[in-house]
């Protein structure tokens, strides 16, 4: 007769919850659906101990028990028994106080504030650090795709040449929304707000702040440093018009706003932008407000991570993963010293400036249709160092302006800017010209069929 093996006691981790908004139900939902699976995996238990919410008496799309519930962080921040906080409230403060008081009281921290961390990661990482705990952000970049861990772990051996993501669902439907149906960015904007894909003040989405952000985070864990926000080059989507949509389906190409990290042996080059993606890119393929990460590394080369970037359960997702992530350190590096998840040294480091990267671009001047206006615009681009690699323009009625459209070869962006800024201050320029960097693909692949469109 067999020996009948017995389960090893299984260990309760008690986690206490900052905030209850959306993604902080789907936390809850999937800890409840599929918490008998997680305990299997991990050999331990998580266990929700209390919730600060702000409203007690708020009706909320997922029933939860009110004694889980409480007004005072202290109740989490202070109990010894809480090993884990989850901070899900947004924005800086209290976030950053929340945060410190339970790196100071000992609890590791998982978070998908991606705003706090790239503001403050400096500070918080090394109060972790300091302590031995561990701070997770998963869900903070890119909602429930993996590519934080893919990065951290899949391609810790290797290199990591650049990063080119989609990162904000909300700019890739406003983008998407006008290439399908030639609608304007006004117009496609209130859809994206009326679907629910949009904030009332969207300025954070579509100016590029919040790709902008996550590309922040994407550097830390790709070269292990820290850069400030607001020394990424970003421009947004608001200029982008169902014109310039138009003459990029013309010329086989795909406007999208792109996060693009390139990492070599000095600073990295960082920027956020609208870009011209070559129609057989994968990027080109991404629709709605689904997002999508390239990355580009010495051994894998190229590869690939795609899926829904934001939303209850999506993030949800990323949020659990960074607990059973946690919840492993407890139980595995309770004796060891600093777990995996806590990054011993964060070096502050300014990005590269953008003046000699060198891309084509796509330019747009607005000029009235009157003889020799061409060549005094290809004279200035001359002078500057700019090639014209094609020339389009309208054939509008006599006397109607001309909407003149170029290509140029590769060129350094000091001198594109230097072009342009001439360009507008010409008596001949009835509007500031239009520009867009152009996407060069190192090995385009097939679009990625699915999401919505």
């Amino acid at each position: 007769m067999g020996t009948r093996l017995r389960s090893a006691p299984v260990r309760s981790i008690h986690i206490g919850m900052l905030g209850l908004g959306n993604v902080g139900q789907g936390v809850l939902r999937i800890l409840a659906e599929n918490g008998a699976a997680i305990q299997d995996r991990i050999a331990a238990e998580p266990v929700i101990g209390r919730v600060l919410v702000r409203d007690l008496a708020k009706a909320r799309e997922l029933e939860v028990d009110p004694a889980l519930l409480t007004l005072d962080p202290d109740d989490i921040l202070e109990d010894p028994d809480v090993r884990v906080v989850v901070e899900l409230i947004g924005g800086i403060e209290p976030a950053r106080t929340y945060v410190l008081r339970a790196l100071e009281a000992g609890k590791h921290v998982v978070t998908a504030n991606k705003a706090l961390l790239a503001e403050r990661g400096e500070e918080l990482f090394a109060a972790a650090a300091a302590r031995g705990l561990s701070i997770y952000f998963e869900g903070s970049v890119a909602g429930g795709i993996p590519v934080l861990r893919a990065l951290r772990e899949g391609l810790a051996s290797d290199r990591i040449d650049r990063v080119i993501g989609i990162v904000n669902g909300t700019s890739n439907y406003i983008l998407d929304a006008m290439s399908r149906t030639g609608a304007s960015y006004e117009q496609a904007l209130a859809a994206a707000q009326a679907a629910g894909f949009a904030e009332a003040d969207p300025t954070l989405d579509v100016e590029g702040g919040d790709a902008a952000h996550k590309l922040a985070l994407l550097t830390l864990v790709c070269v292990g440093v820290r850069v400030d926000p607001d020394q990424i080059h970003t421009d947004g989507i608001t200029r982008v018009r169902p014109f310039d949509i138009r003459m990029a389906a013309e010329l086989g190409y795909v406007i999208k706003s792109l996060a693009i990290g390139e990492f070599g042996d000095g600073r990295p080059r960082l920027r956020v932008h609208p870009t011209f993606v070559p129609r057989d890119h994968i990027l080109a393929g991404v629709h709605g407000s689904y997002n999508a990460v390239e990355v580009s590394s010495r051994a894998l080369g190229q590869s690939m991570y795609y899926g829904k970037g934001a939303g209850m359960m999506p993030t949800g997702v990323a949020v659990v993963s960074d607990i059973i992530e946690v919840c492993r350190d407890i139980v595995g590096f309770s004796e060891g010293g600093p777990p995996p998840g806590a990054f011993r040294e964060v070096r502050a480091l300014e990005p590269a400036p953008l003046d000699e990267l060198e891309c084509e671009n796509y330019l747009c001047v607005h000029v009235p249709n009157v003889p020799g206006v061409l060549g005094k615009v290809a004279s200035c681009l001359g002078r500057h160092g700019v090639s014209i690699k094609r020339m389009n323009q309208d054939t509008p009625g006599a006397g109607e302006p001309i909407d003149m459209v170029i290509l140029t070869e590769r060129t350094a962006e000091a001198k594109v800017r230097a072009a342009l800024a001439e360009l507008d201050t010409f008596d001949l320029s009835l509007m500031p010209s239009h520009r867009f960097r152009i996407l060069e693909s190192e090995a385009p692949a097939q679009a990625v069929d699915g999401g919505p469109r």
